[in-house]
């Protein structure tokens, strides 16, 4: 705000061209997608070999036991 008077550049209005309606209503973090939380299991694609879901490590980072395939996140 070249001004300081919160217009903006070339005084077009708080937020400059082409700002629309933004009232900070939208679909939040990650576009609004499903989150499944701290409990649940990790599965194996392959096999389907189910391991307790660890908080902070991502399921497709840890190997299946069995048979060595990453694994992915049960729904």
């Amino acid at each position: 705000m070249p001004r300081g008077d919160g217009t903006g550049p070339m005084g077009l209005g708080p937020m400059g061209p082409g700002s629309g309606n933004r009232t900070g209503r939208g679909m939040g973090r990650m576009g609004g997608t499903f989150s499944a939380g701290v409990d649940g299991y990790c599965v194996c694609p392959n096999c389907g070999t189910k391991v307790k879901h660890e908080r902070a490590v991502p399921c497709a980072n840890i190997k299946c036991p069995n048979c060595g395939t990453m694994m992915t996140r049960e729904s």
